[in-house]
């Protein structure tokens, strides 16, 4: 967190937290959305898509600046201020570095170590991580799955995995981006709905707020 954030955190410590006014893609893009309707989802549930901020300076600025609260809602502290963020997907969108060894969050931030995986029944790649849960950003989704290995070598069988019942669809797995030495984390295969209560995040962010 930047120290004139902190600063003005202590200075004025009660402004209002405020809600809808920026989200998350699936993609990792910052998404603003001027009338504060970022919650305002149709009838078929889907939610406003916003405007794109282009400029690298209020990106690195909400990136530095992102962080979240003991719920599991994420926010932009925007100095003294609250920016609670919509997730399209997940609190970070990963990404492989260009020699496919590691991990690096939407923010610039890399990752330094994957603690397990969730693949939802609908394809996608979660990792629990050192910096908070993340989707793997789908271009990188391959690369990173071509990565994982059972601790005998084998690749799992991630069609076999997803056809098991719940209770027993777990393995362990090794990669690249978890510690060295680890001698596996777990693979779990749950349904797209349980994805934010296993992981542990809010993507509504308005959820049982009073």
């Amino acid at each position: 967190m930047d120290d004139l954030v902190r600063a003005a955190m202590a200075r004025w410590p009660n402004v209002p937290d405020i809600f809808g006014w920026l989200s998350l893609t699936t993609t990792g893009q910052w998404r603003l959305h001027p009338d504060g309707k970022a919650l305002s989802a149709d009838s078929g549930n889907r939610y406003p898509t916003g405007e794109s901020i282009s400029n690298a300076q209020i990106l690195g600025f909400i990136s530095r600046n992102y962080h979240h609260d003991d719920t599991g809602r994420w926010f932009f502290q925007n100095g003294p201020q609250r920016v609670f963020v919509r997730l399209d997907a997940a609190p970070l969108i990963l990404h492989t570095t260009d020699d496919g060894n590691r991990l690096q969050a939407h923010t610039g931030t890399y990752v330094n170590n994957v603690l397990s995986w969730l693949l939802d029944d609908s394809g996608h790649l979660y990792a629990s991580t050192n910096l908070g849960p993340g989707l793997v950003a789908g271009r990188d989704l391959m690369q990173v799955l071509d990565t994982l290995s059972q601790p005998d070598g084998v690749p799992p069988d991630l069609d076999h995995l997803v056809s098991q019942p719940q209770s027993l669809s777990t393995l362990n797995v090794l990669s690249p981006f978890q510690s060295a030495g680890t001698t596996g984390i777990p693979l779990q295969v749950c349904p797209t709905d349980q994805v934010e209560t296993i992981m542990g995040f809010v993507r509504n962010p308005a959820l049982g707020y009073a």
